[in-house]
């Protein structure tokens, strides 16, 4: 069975980014665990802890609607990343790699607007180098709706997808997943809406001649 480790920034990264691709990762028999590395939008405005609490309640039960196996939680501070020393945080994805051994990475694309995407995808590219021993094979960024777009490509690198994922049978369990995250959903047209998810993996799917996708770029891949 090949372990999978998805890397998130933010609770409900991974679902907009990859949810469709845990379930059926998780569908075939893989072990999917995640690692959500900071605390969430619920501590932007110095909200109690009781909401950092319900935001990783709801994560809990994304990864369940999901099949994902186990969920780690690193509570770095949101939108502030960039106070925390880098090695503090490849450390924290080191510790994480070195208990689930995963022979493939998803994480944040670095050229996402948000800052915590982007120095989540820096510590990632170091905590998961290609060294003797490594248990990795693959390293792969995901696209975050209402992040990635809204750079508007400025930001380098930009996201230029390589490898899609056929979500087709799986689209439905990346949307009750997302609505788990009940705060955090919005109504259309914004992108974290419901029906902006799936046209854009209808949209996606469209690229390769599938009815739905999930996008990424392959950072390195070994065969």
């Amino acid at each position: 069975m090949s372990n999978i480790l998805i890397i998130a920034a933010h609770p409900d990264d991974e679902v907009l980014g990859c949810g469709g691709t845990i379930a059926k990762l998780a569908a075939e028999g893989k072990q999917v665990e995640i690692l959500i590395l900071g605390e969430g939008a619920a501590s932007r405005d110095g909200s109690s802890g009781d909401e950092v609490e319900k935001l990783q309640n709801d994560a809990r039960k994304a990864a369940q609607v999901l099949g994902a196996a186990k969920i780690y939680f690193a509570s770095l501070p949101d939108n502030r990343f960039d106070t925390v020393a880098l090695l503090d945080i490849i450390k924290q994805i080191e510790t994480v790699i070195a208990e689930v051994k995963p022979e493939v990475v998803f994480t944040q694309h670095g050229g996402d607007l948000n800052v915590d995407h982007q120095i989540t995808f820096r510590a990632v590219m170091t905590a998961v180098r290609p060294m003797e021993g490594q248990s990795i094979r693959a390293l792969y960024a995901y696209e975050v709706a209402s992040s990635t777009e809204w750079a508007f490509q400025r930001f380098e690198p930009g996201f230029r997808p390589n490898y899609f994922v056929d979500i087709d049978g799986f689209l439905e369990q990346k949307i009750l997943a997302m609505e788990a995250y009940g705060g955090e959903i919005r109504p259309a047209p914004h992108p974290r809406s419901p029906e902006v998810l799936q046209a854009m993996a209808v949209a996606r799917g469209s690229t390769v001649g599938l009815n739905a996708a999930e996008a990424f770029e392959t950072i390195w891949q070994i065969s």
